[in-house]
């Protein structure tokens, strides 16, 4: 069975948290995973590590036990970006984006 969660409009670039996402994918087991993501100093660590704590405790709810998950899929998908204008010189306005991320953890565990 695949237990899910999704956390929406992270305010951290989806380019940053891919890089996390991508060292925890091939993680055999929870634990290790939300060890490894402790550890991290990357501001991105925390966000996917309570998402990840988030699809845990809702496999826990539905009678999965906590050995038997494994990490099925971790996608990062682009949020909403808010855009911004920066001033410039002979009155000129330089435009940026600050970009948002939305988190979605898929698990699954060994029985099937």
């Amino acid at each position: 069975m695949e237990y899910t969660a999704v956390a929406k409009s992270i305010r951290i670039g989806p380019r940053k948290i891919r890089l996390i996402a991508d060292s925890i994918r091939k993680i055999g087991s929870i634990d290790k995973s939300i060890d490894a993501l402790s550890i991290l100093k990357k501001r991105a660590a925390g966000s996917i590590e309570k998402t990840l704590k988030s699809a845990v405790a809702n496999a826990i709810n539905r009678g999965a036990k906590k050995e038997d998950l494994f990490i099925k899929s971790i996608e990062i998908t682009e949020g909403p970006a808010l855009k911004r204008f920066r001033p410039s010189t002979r009155g000129r306005v330089h435009p940026y984006k600050k970009r948002s991320s939305h988190i979605r953890i898929v698990l699954a565990d060994n029985k099937n």
